[in-house]
């Protein structure tokens, strides 16, 4: 384990430290069922979140749309 890695586990442990016993057991059991669990979540890379929008609809009618439900109230303040 890496230094950071051993911070991350130990800070863990202080917080939960407190917990009763039934607790840290239910939390053992739950750690334990994820790790057996053969389901593997696809990793997202952040490079995947920026990017082209992908519409259903013409760009022209989305613009025009987006304009629409623009709102603005412009108050004037009294000094």
């Amino acid at each position: 384990m890496k230094a950071i890695d051993l911070k991350l586990v130990d800070s863990y442990f202080k917080l939960l430290n407190g917990l009763s016993p039934d607790n840290k057991l239910e939390l053992i059991s739950r750690l334990s069922k994820s790790l057996k669990s053969e389901e593997k979540k696809e990793k997202v890379s952040w490079k995947s979140l920026f990017g082209a929008l992908k519409l259903d609809q013409p760009i022209d009618e989305f613009l025009t749309e987006l304009k629409d439900d623009r709102k603005f109230i412009r108050k004037q303040i009294d000094i």
